[in-house]
């Protein structure tokens, strides 16, 4: 409480406190994984918090969700079946449904938690994806379930949360090479990659993994304006598809901030991310 009023203060790194100032409290469980809070705030609306920090709010959430997914449905020429770790928001699974060539969507969270609240609470970003019959919703460990699949998916999407807790793993080169096995031999992926202005060495080793691994690694970017410093970085790895190659044909017109203009601006990197990702 601050001045009576209930407030969400955001400790980044130790170094940078965001504030939130917080009409309800609409959620508040403890899961066995981390805290888990449904807030309705005065500039965002309804966001989801995990463990203190802001992950996706309603006035800008489909900022990232279209990015983090549009893209790869339309880099992959003919994409059936579609992984998501991750994403318990169901902002994800909820873009992908627009796409109706898209005949298996696994959604593999670890947190069922998270996945109730936000679809009982936060269906401005999950929308009707429980209602999606090509939706699964698997509550089990995304590293886990990658080293049990083969040659099966035509697309992995990983929307981890920040590289702490239960999320870490899904940032290491093993789970990478694991994704890599599970795709199939055109296959593609894409994972958030933190903020190039804050989180400049994530981003690093996540390019350095996915390279070990993957012929094509590209990093796109987009504004995320509830996120700290709001520049924030996607990295998408390809076995063989380019994005340079995508049909824009196909993309969805039932967005409200992608299209082609943004899709290809998106992958050209200010100078900055040029010269820290050694692209000069």
């Amino acid at each position: 409480m601050i001045d009576e009023q209930i407030w969400l203060v955001e400790d980044d790194r130790q170094n940078l406190k965001l504030y939130y100032r917080v009409k309800e409290i609409l959620a508040n469980r403890q899961s066995p994984f981390q805290q888990v809070n449904i807030i309705d705030t005065y500039d965002f609306g309804r966001c989801l918090v995990l463990d203190g920090v802001m992950q996706t709010t309603e006035l800008d959430g489909y900022i990232y969700n279209e990015m983090i997914s549009h893209v790869p449905v339309v880099c992959h020429p003919n994409p059936k079946k579609v992984l998501v770790i991750g994403g318990g928001d169901c902002g994800v699974v909820n873009e992908l449904a627009k796409y109706a060539e898209l005949e298996q969507i696994d959604m593999v969270e670890i947190d069922r938690v998270v996945v109730e609240e936000c679809l009982d609470k936060l269906t401005g970003i999950a929308g009707k994806a429980a209602e999606d019959k090509r939706i699964n919703f698997l509550f089990e460990d995304g590293v886990k379930h990658v080293q049990n699949k083969k040659d099966f998916y035509d697309i992995a999407i990983v929307d981890s949360s920040d590289p702490i807790g239960p999320a870490v793993e899904l940032f290491s080169e093993e789970f990478y090479f694991n994704l890599k096995n599970a795709l199939k031999k055109d296959g593609l992926m894409v994972c958030q990659s933190q903020s190039p202005i804050f989180n400049k060495d994530i981003l690093k080793k996540t390019r350095e993994n996915l390279k070990k691994h993957f012929p094509l690694v590209i990093t796109y970017k987009t504004v995320v304006p509830s996120y700290p410093g709001g520049m924030w970085s996607f990295t998408l790895a390809s076995l063989k598809y380019h994005p340079a190659e995508a049909n824009y044909r196909r993309l969805s017109s039932d967005t409200k901030f992608i299209n082609r203009d943004i899709f290809q601006s998106s992958m050209h990197l200010p100078n900055f991310m040029i010269k820290d990702l050694g692209l000069d």
